[in-house]
């Protein structure tokens, strides 16, 4: 599965999108009426507990074009501790503390989703079984979440509904049947990577039988989803989809499949709590 790298000016754009929402065409009231034009400050950005770092290779291409000086102390992907300094940045304050809220938004969140990956990647050390995420992410911030799961350890799955097929369980009713959707999909795009989602293991069959790349495995449980692995053979990858917990991660990955698809990874991780502690420059 391809992973997807941040274009160059993905970060800046994403910043510059935040402040003008924050902003809403106005000025930052409370900086501009209390701090003197011209007042200079440094910013420390630190950890305020445990966990795994990203974001910062999103937010610095917005910061290096309002401050003055950025320098980072880690990079994406770092474990960090409590108290663990992340970024130092220095220049105007009323633009420092403008930014502020919008850069710790994008840090805490891109980071509590990196932590969360490398639990379950944590869980599932040793079996030979990925983490992936899904397109379960939040509008707009796909690329980000995605890079974010990279950091933890995780893998992507497909960025956009371009990028690969996935035939589900309504593809397979309007077609008639997981072969004849597999081959309209040959049909229309020859060579494009082809995943079929099964519920119950005469789909399995069916899928592997039809050649599909992936099967995804959806909602079953530990016993069945070894009976799926068993009865593929090699044939076509796998993947466990639907009411993973990190308590059955490890059970479900030694059964032998390829990737467990989690959700939860953009749609549910809780933040890593950043904050951005102010100094005389």
């Amino acid at each position: 599965m391809s992973n997807h790298p941040l274009p160059a000016d993905y970060g800046a754009r994403l910043l510059r999108d935040a402040l003008t929402e924050d902003l809403d065409g106005g000025v930052d009231v409370t900086s501009v009426a209390t701090i003197p034009a011209g007042h200079r400050s440094t910013g420390r950005f630190v950890t305020r507990d445990a966990g795994i770092v990203a974001g910062l290779a999103v937010v610095m291409p917005g910061l290096v074009a309002e401050l003055d000086d950025v320098v980072p102390a880690v990079q994406d992907g770092c474990r960090v501790e409590r108290g663990d300094l992340l970024l130092t940045v220095s220049g105007d304050t009323r633009v420092l503390l403008t930014v502020e809220r919008s850069v710790l938004n994008l840090l805490c969140h891109l980071s509590g989703i990196a932590t969360l990956t490398g639990r379950w990647v944590d869980a599932v050390a040793g079996t030979g079984a990925e983490i992936r995420d899904t397109r379960k992410t939040t509008p707009g911030l796909r690329r980000a979440e995605k890079y974010a799961v990279r950091c933890g350890g995780g893998t992507n799955h497909r960025m956009s509904l371009s990028d690969e097929a996935l035939i589900k369980d309504n593809h397979i009713v309007a077609a008639g049947s997981i072969t004849a959707a597999l081959a309209a999909v040959r049909a229309r795009f020859p060579g494009l990577a082809c995943e079929v989602e099964c519920d119950t293991l005469a789909q399995v069959a069916e899928a592997a039988d039809a050649g599909a790349e992936m099967i995804l495995l959806d909602n079953m449980d530990v016993v069945t989803t070894g009976e799926a692995v068993r009865l593929v053979g090699g044939r076509s990858r796998t993947e466990s989809s639907g009411g993973l917990t990190l308590e059955l991660a490890r059970e479900i990955a030694m059964t032998g499949v390829d990737y467990l698809a989690v959700g939860a990874l953009t749609h549910s991780a809780p933040v890593l709590d950043i904050g951005l502690d102010l100094g005389n420059a």
